[in-house]
């Protein structure tokens, strides 16, 4: 019998959803079947959270509290320094141990960007966070689910400074992922939408250069490459039932170009995949949901997707070796 592959659970911010969600995950009949479970954070926050929802602790947790952090002091329903520093905790073991072949693959709960902020970690989220540690400069978020996959150019950006962030060599670099990505899920040819900047994909340049200077020269790029890709499509008319039916994935300009449909669609099946780095990471596509924390009230079926999907991925990076 193949061993089972080893994914590192992290706790998220433990004032929020993240300790139910896990807890949750590892007990899931279907996540059990396909791996091993590592619940990655603070043992005693898993057995206060199980103990007030009847939920079962996880069976193996990697206690990670950091020196001086008293994880009894965390409350429920708002972000907090020692919270952050915990889930800080979680992020580097879980990605050390990926890197080192402890972990097949990663999967992170929620954090908040106040209380990670608070605790010292200089990074606006886990896609630039892990990407430093792996070495990698330039990240890919890629939104996963049945009916939607959208792969982002820019990620945690103010709008205005999304323009000037984008050139041809960034969008062909998600295009290439983004299509790699899907060959992993079993699309041998997948079909490639890449959206427009601008209202009407510019209407010829009457509302923006963006399309004729860079988009549109990175989609001719990836179509000499092979690949199946658009022309910049308008973002209006992008996700309508009939066009979806021709693309399998997306590549967004920006943030909530990609994520409004995506979440639209399928927010409690959806997985956020950070695609350009040399492990496996996954998550759930929602926050922390501090008004919900620890009262038995969030729907796990984001993170067990992640788990799934982050098994999927990395036996297929295991059997390509």
């Amino acid at each position: 019998m193949a061993r089972r592959a080893r994914i590192a659970l992290t706790i998220g911010d433990p004032g929020g959803i993240g300790p139910e969600l896990v807890c949750r995950a590892a007990a899931h009949p279907d996540v059990r079947a396909a791996c091993e479970v590592v619940a990655v954070g603070s043992r005693p926050v898993f057995e206060t959270v199980g103990a007030r929802l009847g939920l079962a602790c996880p069976e193996r947790i990697a206690d990670v509290t950091p020196a001086g952090c008293d994880p009894t002091g965390i409350e429920p329903g708002r972000p907090q320094r020692t919270g952050g520093a915990l889930a800080a905790a979680a992020v580097e073991h879980a990605v050390r141990g990926c890197l080192d072949g402890h972990y097949a693959a990663m999967v992170t709960a929620p954090i908040s960007k106040l209380a990670i902020r608070a605790a010292g970690v200089p990074f606006p989220g886990h896609t630039e966070w892990l990407a430093e540690r792996c070495g990698v400069v330039r990240p890919t978020m890629m939104l996963w689910s049945e009916e939607l996959a959208v792969a982002l150019v820019t990620c945690h950006r103010a709008l205005a400074s999304v323009p000037g962030a984008l050139s041809v060599d960034a969008i062909v670099t998600t295009g290439r992922r983004l299509a790699a990505a899907l060959r992993d899920l079993g699309i041998a040819e997948p079909r490639i939408g890449v959206l427009g900047l601008n209202p009407h994909a510019g209407e010829d340049g009457l509302f923006g250069e963006e399309e004729r200077e860079t988009i549109a020269p990175a989609c001719r790029r990836l179509a000499a490459e092979g690949l199946a890709v658009t022309e910049p499509l308008p973002p209006d008319t992008a996700f309508v039932p009939a066009r979806r039916a021709e693309i399998d994935g997306y590549v967004a300009m920006y943030h909530d170009q990609g994520l409004i449909p995506l979440k639209a669609l399928a927010f409690d099946s959806a997985v956020n995949v950070t695609l350009g780095l040399p492990i496996v990471r996954t998550s759930p596509d929602h926050g922390t949901a501090y008004d919900i924390a620890w009262q038995g009230r969030a729907d796990p079926g984001s993170m067990i997707a992640a788990v799934q999907l982050a098994v999927r991925l990395a036996e297929t990076r295991l059997s390509s070796r």
